[in-house]
């Protein structure tokens, strides 16, 4: 499906997003079952996550905690009496057949999140409805012949929050925005692992169209089973064209729920979207209120790291380094403490940027590890960095060589390692000059041609000299010893 784009203009798209966080603690939200994932079906569970009757629930206090966390990060105000609640719905895969869940006194309200969408150099705030705390329901099987479903109960219980936006969303890029953002703070908090591939991030996507001049929003549907923030991405774009064909063709626009197909990109009806009635809620019995006081959450205040908007800004005006570096650097927690480590042991910032996001990172991917396990220290790579700025080994010859030793020799540094595999640059015009004679001995046809007015391929002169010195001649000395020579 693609629309002409003067009819798509025509429209604007709306999107709230529901973003469920599984919480990475170690217990379930109302009782004491593992959530540990992988584990055999139905080996984590007991009488009170199968709903047995005579059964209590009691909070995780760990769950609370990280909720409060999030609404920190989000800037949400903090509601001091929460109450739970019961949602009446048929949960196949929740075997009390309910869901204890938050209504009214949702644990955060209000609150945003700061993006900036592809192609945007402005960043926008997407207002948030609520963060609120609820357990997980179990996970359904359904065999290849599609006669039975089984059940795995190791997930019902298992402590979420799910953050609401308000309808700010008008466009898949910011919604793949939004998420991007939630993902690294959930990370940072380390609150949840973030992973979609895994379900322990998921999201539904409440899209609707309406006329770009219209004062009321069109009905929406609601699209679920989007198991990456890529599909959420294609999900949307394909719902929003699939709703503008719609009124185009003069049909009725049904609220309803809808299921994503990632191989073939396409949504399909599930049922009809329910009403709030539907859920006839009411506060949960067996759970007292849960009260917030404000020294609970300055505590939690004092456990909150640096968030990652708040270090690219940091990293732009302390560090000089570029927009695009500080982004880069933020969209892991742990590289982002390793570069600040790794700015305290040198003042060469831009650098300092250059190797984490080059030679450093494209090593990570290759060995498939975390900065954590990375062998060099901050201050071993600062003494790198210093080699180079000293003029003592080229960028070269520290990459290809240095580098590569000091993954093998822990306890060595840059220089110790320059040093006896006779590494460092040679600056003096006596172990240069003959290799510059050499090279415009064996090149006449290039140097006539240099004489004639290519100046460009001083270049090329300065490469082979390069080579030929394995790296050690002073490009910069090497550069000013041609040009005097080729007068």
């Amino acid at each position: 499906m693609s629309l002409d784009k003067s009819i798509r203009d025509k429209y604007t798209v709306v999107i709230g997003l529901e973003v469920h966080a599984q919480l990475l603690t170690e217990s379930k939200l109302f009782c004491a079952d593992a959530t540990a994932y992988g584990a055999s079906p139905n080996t984590h569970i007991s009488p009170i996550s199968l709903g047995h009757p005579g059964t209590l629930p009691k909070l995780n206090k760990k769950a609370v905690d990280y909720a409060i966390k999030m609404g920190l990060a989000c800037e949400c105000k903090i509601t001091e009496e929460n109450i739970f609640a019961r949602k009446n719905y048929f949960y196949p895969d929740l075997p009390k057949g309910y869901q204890v869940t938050q209504d009214k006194a949702p644990i955060c309200v209000g609150g945003r999140v700061w993006i900036k969408a592809k192609g945007e150099t402005k960043e926008k705030a997407i207002a948030l409805n609520r963060i609120h705390m609820e357990e997980d329901a179990g996970k359904s099987i359904h065999t290849e012949d599609a006669n039975d479903t089984l059940v795995d109960y190791n997930r019902a219980g298992v402590p979420l929050i799910e953050i609401v936006t308000e309808p700010d969303l008008r466009s898949a890029d910011e919604a793949y925005a939004f998420l991007t953002e939630v993902r690294k703070l959930v990370r940072y908090l380390e609150i949840c692992d973030g992973n979609m591939e895994e379900g322990s991030l998921r999201c539904d996507a409440n899209v609707s169209v309406m006329l770009s001049d219209a004062k009321e929003y069109g009905s929406k549907v609601e699209v679920k089973n989007m198991n990456s923030i890529r599909n959420v991405h294609r999900a949307i774009e394909h719902e929003a064209e699939r709703l503008i064909q719609l009124i185009e063709n003069g049909e009725k626009i049904i609220s309803e729920t809808r299921d994503f197909d990632a191989a073939t990109g396409t949504t399909s009806s599930l049922r009809t979207k329910e009403e709030l009635n539907d859920y006839r809620y009411f506060p949960e019995p067996d759970l007292s209120p849960l009260i917030v006081d404000e020294a609970w959450i300055e505590e939690i205040k004092c456990q909150m790291p640096a968030l990652p908007r708040e270090l690219q800004q940091k990293f732009i005006k302390e560090y000089g380094i570029p927009e695009y570096d500080a982004q880069v650097l933020t969209d892991n927690k742990e590289i982002a403490q390793y570069f600040e480590a790794l700015c305290q042991e040198t003042s060469n910032y831009k650098s300092a940027s250059n190797w984490l996001m080059g030679t450093v990172k494209s090593y990570l991917n290759e060995q498939n590890i975390g900065i954590r396990e990375f062998s060099i220290s901050p201050e071993k790579l600062a003494s790198l960095i210093q080699l180079v700025d000293d003029g003592k080994v080229s960028n070269t010859v520290a990459n290809q060589q240095i580098f590569t030793k000091m993954l093998r020799s822990k306890a060595l540094d840059a220089e110790t390692i320059a040093i006896e595999e006779n590494l460092l640059q040679e600056s003096s015009s006596d172990s240069i000059q003959p290799i510059i004679n050499e090279v415009l001995n064996d090149m006449a046809d290039k140097v006539k041609e240099y004489k004639s007015g290519r100046k460009g391929l001083i270049g090329l002169f300065v490469g082979e000299v390069m080579k030929r010195s394995k790296g050690k001649a002073d490009p910069k000395k090497t550069n000013e010893l041609l040009k005097q020579t080729l007068k």
